[in-house]
């Protein structure tokens, strides 16, 4: 399937309603649920520029005391970090090429 836009500027990954405006392209949401823990939402969205990009949100109930939810914090944070840079690092293989 390619996420090109065809006759009516919809990308096949577009969700083709409402969240299609400022000249971008949305798909559905794919939703993490650990109910009383943690949701996650993902987006892929086409931008005016014609440049790609999935959008995240994320919500994790933190421990009631500081010192806890400091630790949470830390952890988040270095692993988003990683997460991020582990995705931007993924490539698109070069023509002659195959992806690993």
């Amino acid at each position: 399937m390619t996420a090109r836009a065809g006759r009516t500027g919809h990308t096949d990954f577009c969700a083709r309603d409402h969240r299609c405006n400022l000249n971008e392209h949305r798909s559905a949401e794919i939703v993490v649920d650990l109910p009383g823990h943690a949701r996650a939402v993902l987006v892929r969205v086409r931008a005016s520029d014609g440049r790609e990009h999935a959008e995240i949100r994320v919500r994790v109930v933190l421990a009631d005391v500081d010192p806890a939810a400091r630790r949470q914090l830390g952890t988040l944070l270095a692993d988003l970090r990683d997460l991020v840079t582990h995705a931007a690092a993924i490539r698109r293989p070069r023509p002659g090429r195959t992806a690993a």
